[in-house]
């Protein structure tokens, strides 16, 4: 069984540490959050183990999961930190898209105007999620126009429209990532890649547009690496 490298526990910790450090500028509690946990945790395990008789074996137990909740604790503050910072900047959609590339096919800014409004398209076993950054009035004509283009070529596949925002009937950009993990399952990953392979050409005919040539605004935004899936 492969163990991890002495060389890879420094980068973790740096990892953790830069991490940290990133979060506590938009929290400045999570400190108190996270040693309030453990302390409780700990402290609860400790008193059961006392009350019967058993305080090492509650005490060790109160440890491990006193350290698992500190985690926990961690990862959805600096997730929610993550997503505060990103929140109204462009290509903040794609950011939290692109770390979805395992149950997801994205594809950024499939149609974009001259206002920098954006729609960027995923594709899975949901159907195809296009999802608009921007003025809601101009996002909703773009994201009627590419559905349209898509209907020559996906006219079988089930097509959702996502408006970011935080008004009535948009998507907050914190419940993207659970938004579109409760859409309902309905094609086969044989059936995924059957409509990706119908979208190339509808790709080819984008890339035609006239976008300003460089990296999409947001690409090289990540998430904290760690946290909990949310499922």
């Amino acid at each position: 069984m492969a163990t991890a490298s002495p060389e890879n526990s420094p980068g973790r910790l740096k990892q953790i540490a830069l991490t940290y450090k990133m979060t506590k500028k938009a929290d400045r509690t999570i400190g108190l959050w996270i040693a309030g946990t453990g302390i409780l945790i700990l402290g609860a395990l400790l008193g059961i183990g006392f009350a019967i008789g058993h305080p090492v074996y509650l005490g060790i137990l109160g440890a491990l999961l006193a350290l698992l909740g500190m985690a926990i604790v961690f990862g959805r503050r600096a997730e929610r930190a993550a997503f505060g910072q990103m929140e109204g900047q462009p290509g903040a959609a794609a950011a939290v898209l692109d770390n979805m590339k395992r149950q997801w096919t994205v594809t950024p800014a499939v149609a974009m105007n001259r206002n920098q409004d954006v729609v960027h398209r995923a594709v899975g076993k949901a159907g195809i999620v296009l999802v608009g950054e921007g003025n809601p009035n101009r996002v909703k004509s773009l994201l009627a126009a590419e559905k349209k283009k898509m209907a020559r070529i996906v006219a079988d596949v089930p097509v959702h429209d996502v408006v970011m925002g935080n008004e009535e009937g948009q998507v907050p950009l914190k419940k993207l990532r659970t938004t579109l993990m409760k859409l309902p399952r309905v094609l086969t990953g044989q059936q995924v890649t059957t409509v990706n392979d119908r979208l190339k050409a509808l790709g080819d005919l984008m890339s035609n547009m006239p976008i300003p040539k460089g990296p999409i605004p947001g690409r090289g935004m990540r998430m904290p690496k760690g946290q909990g899936r949310m499922r």
